[in-house]
């Protein structure tokens, strides 16, 4: 079992320890590291967390959780040595993502509380206990890492010593540039739209409706509708400016804000709770079609595009891109298409939006497209493309001319690793360990737990 994985399935166990200590319950003690307990309830808890999560558990859990813990006790007790401190904010809005998230999947914050046998509240701060531990243990990990240097001759080493049947398999890639144009927006289509949405409004304001019935029934954000428009806490920065400029005015939780635009639509937004620097609020989405008009119109404007590319050779696809595209992400890069997954130029199928895949499974490269209709995902509407595909790379095994990048990072990853291991086995030889009788019978992971006399 990989030693990221035992953190990750651990990681929670900590916030136990507390909640025994402030009831004052006298537990049974299974292990003691260093100075620290670590209580059976805790390794009760671990092994409910992941039973609840389905992380499997090879071996048995009564021996592997304690271990996942102690290994936790160890990185944590190093991170007080190092003074690593935790970014509160981060946490906090880390805990935010991972409360709407359950609330999202679970229907409610009733249903959260039910499915954990917990309050809410009560919920978040063990969410807390474990981001601020991952955190600090990764901190740990990367300080411990952090001055390794790595040379070409060390990658080509490392790759002439694997064995064959360890060099990976790397599928077909490509590589691909892209022109975008957004399909103007009917002046009226808008106009309905704004209409729509200040007949919700007034409608709240009077007391007629409910905001988040009226989300329920007509906002178009399919993520937060089902919750009545609730998009949970967020900070300011996960908010795009436009939302969070008028959500974090907002003062009076009956009234509904003025409508805004931002790059998904046009909204209206209520306050439901401030908390420090962070902001819960429902909202109404409306997004504005596309008329078959104006995509058609944006088709020829693109076909004319290509053909003074292709045939008239007036201006370079990378000229175009710059100039004419209306893609944010790609056309102050000549259009250059980047893997968010990997931060290279290089796609798989699978890794391209659906429609380019299709279009450039057909090309060659150095070609042009024809002008195609794609789903822009960011805001759920359509638009027109054209692609140029700048290379294609066959499925092969990796090798040291097409794949460095890939090899590096087999490299640096096994490398930083076996710092790592080499520091745990060392840090466990040179701490006090105690395992009580009835959880010392196990096959650890690790050497040198139980201490010889």
């Amino acid at each position: 079992m990989k030693l990221k994985t035992i953190l990750a399935s651990a990681a929670c166990a900590t916030a136990i320890v507390a909640m025994a200590q402030n009831n004052n319950i006298i537990e049974e003690v299974a292990w003691i590291i260093g100075d620290e307990p670590i209580y059976k309830s805790e390794i009760e808890q671990a092994y409910q967390d992941a039973q609840q999560d389905r992380v499997p558990i090879v071996g048995d859990p009564y021996c592997v959780l304690p271990e996942q813990i102690a290994i936790e006790r160890l990185f944590l007790h190093q991170a007080d040595l190092d003074t690593v401190e935790v970014q509160e904010a981060m946490v906090q809005q880390n805990v935010d993502g991972q409360m709407n998230y359950l609330i999202t999947n679970l229907g409610s914050r009733e249903k959260v509380e039910q499915y954990f046998n917990k309050p809410f509240n009560e919920i978040r701060d063990y969410y807390a206990t474990s981001m601020r531990n991952r955190y600090r243990i990764g901190q740990v990990r990367q300080g411990l890492t952090k001055n390794m240097k790595v040379t070409p001759a060390d990658v080509r080493r490392y790759f002439t010593e694997l064995p064959d049947d360890s060099i990976p398999f790397v599928p077909l890639q490509v590589e691909t540039q892209i022109i975008t144009v957004n399909p103007a927006i009917p002046r009226q289509e808008i106009d309905d739209i704004k209409a729509r949405l200040r007949d919700y409004s007034d409608r709240v304001n009077r007391g007629e409706s409910d905001f988040s019935t009226l989300a329920i029934l007509y906002s178009e954000d399919a993520g937060s509708s089902v919750r009545g428009g609730e998009i949970g806490f967020m900070g300011r920065a996960q908010l795009v400016p436009e939302y969070a400029a008028v959500a974090f005015n907002l003062n009076d939780t009956k009234k509904v804000s003025k409508i805004v635009e931002t790059e998904y639509g046009f909204h209206i937004i209520q306050l439901i709770e401030k908390r420090g620097d962070r902001i819960n609020t429902r909202h109404i989405l409306l997004k504005p079609k596309v008329a078959d008009k104006d995509l058609t119109d944006a088709i020829h404007r693109l076909d004319s595009v290509r053909t003074d590319i292709v045939d008239n050779h007036k201006f370079s696809f990378e000229e175009a891109a710059r100039y004419i595209s209306q893609d944010k992400d790609t056309r102050n890069s000549n259009g250059v298409m980047v893997n968010s997954q990997t931060g290279t130029t290089r796609f798989e199928m699978s890794q391209l939006p659906q429609e380019v895949a299709r279009v450039v499974g057909q090309m060659e490269p150095g070609q042009v497209s024809e002008p195609f209709i794609m789903r822009d995902p960011t805001r759920d509407r359509e638009i027109v493309a054209i692609v140029k595909l700048t290379n294609r790379i066959d499925a092969h095994r990796a090798n040291l001319s097409d794949d460095y990048q890939q090899i590096k990072d087999m490299y640096e990853n096994s490398a930083k690793e076996k710092m790592v291991q080499d520091w745990l086995k060392n840090k466990i030889r040179d701490t006090y360990v105690r395992i009580e009788d009835g959880w010392r019978g196990c096959d650890f992971q690790y050497d040198g737990w139980i201490k010889s006399k």
